[in-house]
């Protein structure tokens, strides 16, 4: 197969690298940064430039862009897809792209499926990209419904051969919805965290719950900004539930009340025994 990849950063980047090494598909790849396409070229990391010209030859198209970006380079690129190609976006939110794609693929022929792969670390670029980056991982796929069981399967064994552990399918609303907890509101909360003055005098007093609570606060601000506000409703929404959790230890180690805190650690640590 052929396989374009558009945005070589750290998502698009080890999609490249990851079909590179473990696969023998023809892999062409974009990037509005020419310091990323080169190094991409350099390192035998892409085959050759994604253009206007060849895009039609490609059987899956990889959308590694922000969420507005993406729908703008789905939309412009529509007429020039090859009928029946996979084009999926790799964004983190899926309800505004999906909404926004679905009509243009079915009036333009392509096959338009809304992904996130489960994965990545608190940098961003081509640098930090890497093959196994995928290894393990669950690869969510929405707007799936009208393809047939040998479809999927085909998509499946695409994506295991990246190193992913499975095809996780769900709609667009219920990937936002637990999303906004399992990933947005960790970066909320970390980037929030750091905040407090006393972090300034953390040095000598720190331990692996520090590294841990603050590993994602140093994010890619303009990013997470926008599949912030793409997924405003769900966010807040977490936010908020956090905020009057707080507020119950805040009550109870301001009243001495032992019962209550005790009682409120019980409540998380059987919370945590029950989600492994």
């Amino acid at each position: 197969m052929t396989v374009g990849i558009v945005g070589l950063g750290l998502i698009g980047g080890s999609f490249a690298r990851s079909l590179k090494e473990m696969t023998n598909h023809k892999v062409l790849g974009a990037d509005i940064s020419q310091k990323a396409l080169y190094a991409a070229k350099l390192l035998n990391v892409i085959d050759g430039e994604l253009t206007g010209e060849n895009i039609g030859k490609c059987d899956i198209v990889l959308v590694s862009l922000y969420p507005e970006k993406a729908v703008e380079y789905i939309k412009e690129n529509a007429k020039k897809f090859k009928k029946g190609a996979y084009v999926i976006d790799c964004c983190g939110v899926k309800r505004f792209v999906c909404e926004s794609l679905l009509p243009v693929a079915e009036k333009n022929g392509f096959v338009f499926l809304g992904g996130h792969p489960m994965a990545g670390t608190q940098t961003w670029g081509f640098e930090h990209s890497r093959s196994s980056m995928f290894k393990g991982a669950p690869m969510i796929i929405t707007c799936f419904e009208k393809l047939d069981i040998s479809e999927l399967e085909e998509l499946k064994n695409f994506f295991v051969s990246l190193g992913f552990a499975k095809l996780q399918l769900t709609t667009p609303d219920e990937h936002d919805r637990i999303i906004a907890l399992t990933s947005q509101l960790a970066h909320v909360v970390s980037n929030a965290y750091v905040k407090s003055p006393t972090a300034k005098k953390r040095m000598g007093f720190c331990a692996g719950s520090y590294r841990d609570m603050t590993r994602v606060a140093d994010l890619n601000d303009e990013m997470w900004t926008e599949l912030f506000l793409e997924n405003r409703d769900y966010l807040a929404e977490e936010i908020d539930f956090l905020a009057d959790n707080l507020k119950k230890y805040s009550k109870a180690l301001k009243n001495n009340d032992a019962d209550a805190l005790r009682r409120l650690l019980e409540e998380g640590k059987e919370g945590k025994r029950e989600d492994r």
